[in-house]
Parts: structure tokens; C-alpha cells; sequence
């Protein structure tokens, strides 16, 4: 990720890459092994923390990242209007 002000508290996020180490974000860190963690798994953004990291709620915890690892997970597009009355079919018609 290029910059960190794209990020921001509430954002879904994947995880590209392992830091050494997971540090927790709870008020008494804990350190966790790099593992904890699966590349690609999916979190969400809950604060942004002080020296430019962010809290990230994954499945087995909240830990503290830099944003160089992670990635924004965009929302899939929703169909248009058209392609949705072309998918379906007309009851009227037979």
C-alpha cells in the first residue's frame, strides 16, 4: 500500500504480508508469533493508533499493523439496472 491515508477506521482489509511478529492491540501488548495470521485472511480496521499503525480485528485477535501490510478489500460491484432484468426472467412471457 502506497499511503496510509487511504485506510480508514471501519474498512474491511486483507493481510499481504506477515510482519515478524504480531503485536496485540490490547491495553497490555502482547508480542504473538508471525502465524497467528494467515496471509490473505480478511480484518477490519478499529482505530488508528499513534506512530502509524492501525488496530485490525482478525479472527484470533486484534493486533497493531503498518499499513505496508495490508490492502483494502473493495466491494464488489453490484449489477446495473439492465443486467438485472436480463437475468430474469418475464413471468408475462411464455
Amino acid at each position: 500500500m502506497s499511503s496510509s491515508e487511504q485506510l480508514k477506521v471501519g474498512q474491511s482489509v486483507r493481510l499481504m504480508d506477515r510482519p515478524p511478529y504480531f503485536k496485540t492491540a490490547d491495553p497490555m501488548p502482547m508480542l504473538r508469533p508471525a502465524d497467528i495470521v494467515q496471509i490473505g485472511e480478511e480484518g477490519k480496521i478499529c482505530d488508528r493508533k499513534p506512530g502509524g499503525y492501525w488496530a485490525v480485528r482478525f479472527e484470533k485477535g486484534t493486533f497493531l499493523l503498518d499499513a505496508q501490510y495490508l490492502e483494502i478489500i473493495t466491494p464488489q460491484e453490484t449489477p446495473t439496472p439492465s443486467e438485472k432484468t436480463s437475468s430474469q426472467s418475464d413471468p408475462h412471457q411464455s
